[in-house]
């Protein structure tokens, strides 16, 4: 073997020898500790149990079951939530508790919307200064039995004609207008075509002392009253008194009526 081929042997093995050494040495080496930086620790969000609905309730009905508690972030509680820290017992002392107003799930409950135990809900719904009249009315005609709770509507009066020229024609008029609908009995019936529907007769509706005169003659006078369903579009507008002849005996021939044991009779004109 020649002397360059022997050198080049050493050289490689040195070389070898050297890259092992190199890379024990790596490889017991302890690693650098790595720091990483981070940005400012964001605060923990403090949360309150508050009192919210679990399911829907509707207006009238209690709330049994349907309410619990549920994390909320504190700094948006508002001050008329239920919370557990004010009131711990809450879903216990609220359990017969009626809704004032439909309860939607997840809304939190609020004080104001319940009814509490043994409170009168119609006396509790009725705005200051107004009264609750029940009156009997057409069920075949008022509005197919769409009619509810919340709505607005005219009170149309049909009554015989007090001609002496029409003695058996009948005379039809609107004495009341966007008078909102309080409650409403509804019962399930068939119609000619065998299907099922819901009707009213007695509908409790929100009127003025005038108003609630006015409709107390007209269920005297009237054959027939009938509710007319308004549009929600024209909820805002003001209550009309156009009945309110029949009580005060002006306008319309201004003649004073007289109700005695349920007949209606005219005893003069006021003047």
């Amino acid at each position: 073997m020649n002397k360059s081929r022997i050198v080049i042997l050493g050289v490689a093995v040195v070389a070898a020898v050297g890259a092992g050494y190199m890379a024990k040495n790596l490889a017991s080496r302890p690693a650098d500790n790595v720091i990483v930086e981070t940005g400012p620790q964001e605060p923990q969000v403090e949360l309150k149990e508050v009192l919210v609905v679990g399911q829907d309730v509707p207006m009238g009905s209690t709330l049994g079951s349907a309410v619990r508690w549920q994390a909320w972030p504190a700094d948006t509680i508002n001050e008329t939530y239920i919370t557990r820290d004010s009131h711990p017992d809450a879903v216990e002392d609220l359990k017969n508790s009626v809704a004032r107003l439909t309860l939607y799930s997840g809304e939190p409950l609020r004080h104001a919307k319940l009814i509490g135990e043994g409170q009168s809900f119609m006396s509790a719904i009725l705005p200051p200064g107004k009264r609750a009249v029940a009156t009997q009315i057409a069920a075949d005609t008022s509005a197919g039995g769409f009619i509810l709770p919340n709505d607005y509507v005219d009170v149309i009066m049909t009554r015989r004609s007090e001609n002496a020229a029409t003695p058996d024609g009948f005379v039809t008029e609107t004495i009341l207008r966007n008078i909102r609908v309080l409650a409403i009995d509804q019962t399930i019936q068939e119609d000619e075509d065998g299907r099922r529907v819901k009707v009213g007769e007695t509908a409790t509706l929100e009127l003025t002392p005038e108003q609630a005169e006015v409709i107390t003659v007209a269920q005297q006078m009237a054959d027939r009253l009938t509710l007319a369903l308004r549009s929600l579009a024209d909820a805002n507008e003001q209550p009309d008194n156009d009945g309110l002849y029949l009580v005060t005996g002006t306008g319309r021939g201004n003649s004073v009526r007289l109700i005695r044991s349920g007949e209606v009779s005219e005893v003069g004109t006021r003047k």
